[in-house]
Formats: structure tokens, sequence, C-alpha cells
């Protein structure tokens, strides 16, 4: 018997996803399990495994669609099944969902962003979030000229200046086709300055990092403090770890540790801002910023303070390679206590990062570079050095609280013989 299947909430705080691409097509046959398409979250791009056995009878969502968590994006079934009785259910939810009475369509009424064309009796809303097609009401462009909705989206995106444009539509709006056939030479709206641009969309992740860290930095008072570490010892240190290992150990993962150990001596960074409470976590599960073509993900370790160097590098290294082929399940990459964003690698020699939410304190990882440093008896050496700087958030941690876990975690990279591997 044909099922339906539905956006499944693919992360903790996901309310709608966006199909990024079919993995399968009308008429493929899938199994329980198997991937059928990759969903645009607002954490990440995931996998989107079908609940039901048998065809895919029916896209109803197509990629580029988005759709509220719950509702259809295709159904499954027995080859040749009739699943006119579906669509209709589909069709009959979609009208439902409709804040006004729909009216005759018009080429202007897809005004969403759904790039899949609807199927038989379904309207193409759940792909955009738009039920029934109807006719926009014409409203003014800068400068008092009349445009469709699409119209006006249309014009942003190729950089058409409206008021170069004439109407064909009723009272003289300007309409889809209008920009099809405007002449050459029209003037592109400036975007930031004189030199234009172009209008980038804006995914369901950014979207979600930008109100994520905008929130962050509005509630949190942050203050910073930095200090430079001499990672000279560390340096050999790893090298004799990795002469030794089958495999080389990463850098980050001594950070882990480091930052683990601090972190057992000093809980109350080990803690989250909840409400009119402070919560101060039993365990120590350090995420690590990882970018990726879309943003960031923050992969997390789990319970770091009881596991050694090489395990903690093997975890990370498994967890980064999925963060990249964007398979991480938000189990991996949420929950996190602490975290540590290292732009070292890019020859960043030291920033300050933004508190990831709820957490205490984030802390920002610059390169090692070789630089003069004054020593006793005022000689002057050089000396592989690195800056650490610490974003606090200033509800839950004050600033001797916060400089004494600065300086545990200085003096174990300066000293890191004693660590467990």
């Amino acid at each position: 018997m044909a099922e339906k299947l539905v956006m499944l909430a693919l992360s903790p705080t996901m309310e709608t996803g966006t199909i990024a691409k079919w993995t399968k097509n009308e008429g493929d046959t899938v199994a329980s399990g198997d991937v059928v398409c990759e969903v645009e979250t607002d954490k990440a791009t995931m996998e989107y495994e079908s609940t039901a056995d048998g065809t895919l009878l029916k896209v109803i969502v197509g990629s580029g669609g988005q759709v509220k968590v719950g509702d259809p994006i295709a159904i499954v079934g027995e080859e040749g099944e009739d699943i006119s009785q579906l669509l209709s259910q589909v069709a009959s939810a979609s009208a439902a969902a409709s804040p006004k009475p729909a009216s005759a369509p018009s080429e202007d009424s897809a005004a969403g962003p759904a790039t899949n064309p609807p199927p038989e009796s379904i309207p193409a809303g759940p792909s955009a979030q738009r039920p029934a097609p109807q006719a926009p009401e014409a409203s003014a462009a800068p400068g008092g000229v009349l445009a469709s909705p699409l119209a006006r989206r249309l014009a942003r995106e190729k950089g058409i200046d409206l008021r170069s444009v004439r109407g064909s539509g009723p009272g003289g709006r300007i309409v889809k086709r209008d920009l099809e056939t405007a002449p050459a030479g029209v003037s592109p709206v400036p975007a930031a300055g004189r030199g234009g641009g172009h209008i980038i969309p804006v995914s369901e992740k950014r979207k979600a990092i930008a109100a994520r860290l905008t929130g962050s930095f509005q509630f949190a008072p942050h203050y910073y403090l930095k200090t430079a570490v001499d990672a000279g010892t560390l340096l050999e240190e790893r090298r004799r770890v990795n002469a030794a290992a089958s495999e080389k150990v990463g850098l980050n993962a001594f950070l882990m540790k480091f930052v683990a150990e601090a972190l057992k001596r000093h809980p109350m960074v080990n803690a989250s801002w909840r409400g009119e409470s402070i919560v101060q976590h039993a365990r120590i599960d350090i995420a690590l910023a990882v970018a990726q073509p879309d943003g960031l993900i923050t992969p997390v370790v789990r319970d770091c303070a009881s596991k050694g160097i090489v395990q903690i590098d093997g975890e990370l290294k498994v967890l980064v390679e999925r963060a990249r082929t964007n398979k991480l399940t938000p189990e991996e990459y949420s929950g996190s206590t602490f975290t540590i964003s290292n732009l070292g690698t890019f020859g960043v020699r030291e920033f300050t990062a933004i508190i990831n939410p709820p957490e205490s304190a984030i802390l920002a990882v610059g390169e090692i570079s070789k630089q003069a440093v004054v020593e006793e008896g005022d000689r002057i050496s050089i000396r592989p050095l690195m800056t650490l700087t610490l974003s606090c958030d200033h509800r839950i941690l004050d600033g001797a609280v916060s400089a004494a876990f600065m300086q545990t975690v200085k003096s174990m990279i300066e000293d890191p013989i004693n660590l467990v591997l």
C-alpha cells in the first residue's frame, strides 16, 4: 500500500527543511533505510532515508523546495499503484493551510523559491510553503513602480532596475515576461556600492548560524583574555608521540586534552547559562569548529577528560571527515560544553571568537610562529609561540576564574609530559 514520506526533524531545532537534491528518481526502487534525498537543515545538509519499501511513485517537493517538518515530500508504493487518493489528501491539506482562498493562477503567482513543477492536482506549495496558487497583488517597487512579487525577486537576482522596465500587466504592472524581454543595457541596481554586485540566497544553515551567534553576542556579555604560549615543548612531545604511533596525532587532539584537564580543575568554565540558573556539567564534551562551504559545524568529542590523546585524535578525525561529507548526526554536533576554534592553519596569528551558546566560553587558537622572546638576564631567543584568546560570558565567569583557567591551559601546553596519551 502506498504511503507518504514526510519531512523528518533531522536536527533538534529544525522546523523546516530544504530539499538540496534527490538521489532517487521517480520510478526507482527504494528500500527502508535507502538515502532518497539530501535535506538542508538549520545545522547541516543531511541524508534523508526512506521509511518505506517499494517504488518512488511521486516526488512532491522538488530540489530547492522548502517544506515544514511533518509535511509530505514523496510517495512510495507498488509500481503502477493508484495514488490519486493520496495526491488528493496532499492537495486538500495544502489548500487548508492557505490563509486565503485561491484565485486564478497567473504567470507571476509562483512567488516562492520552489523549483519543482507541481504534480497533477497538487499545488506547488509543499516545496515552497505556498498553498494553492493565487495571483499576488501588485506592489510598488522603488520609485513607485508597480511590479509583481516574482518580478521584483527576479529583478533583484538579475540586477535589473525596475524603473527602466515597461510593464505589460494590468495597470502597467511589471510581470515576469517583461524581465525576460528586457533590452540589454538595463541599469543594474547597485548592491552595497557603485560597483554593483549580486544577491546570494541565504541557506537555512546560514540563517541558523546568524540567529544563534547574533543572540549570543547580544545576550552574553563577552569579555576576552589573551595569552602567548610557548609551544616548543608541545611540538617536541607531539613529534615523540607520532614517532611511536601508527597514525599521526593532530595538534587539536592535544589541545582538547589540555582543555579537558583544565576544565576538570576549573569546573565553572564547564558550565552553561540556563534561564535564571547556571548548569555546571558533570561531563566534559568538547566541540571543534569545522569549516564547511556553507558555514561552520561543531563536531563533539564526548567525555574528553576520561580519554587519552590518541583516542581523542582518532574520534576527532572520524567526526571531522563526517562533517566535511555532511554525514554528521545531530548527536555528533550538538550538546557540547566547551568549544575550540583553531584558525592557526590559515596563518591567523590571533582572533576572538563568539561564544557557542549556551556555553560559558570559547577558546580561539592562533598559529604557532617563531617570535623573539626576552628571557632571564634580558637574553633574546627565538621561540615558537601561539596566541590563545578566551571569550567569556560575564554572566557566568568573573575575570579571576577565567584567568586561572587560562593559566592552567598555558602551563599544560608548556609542560605536557605527564598527560595520558
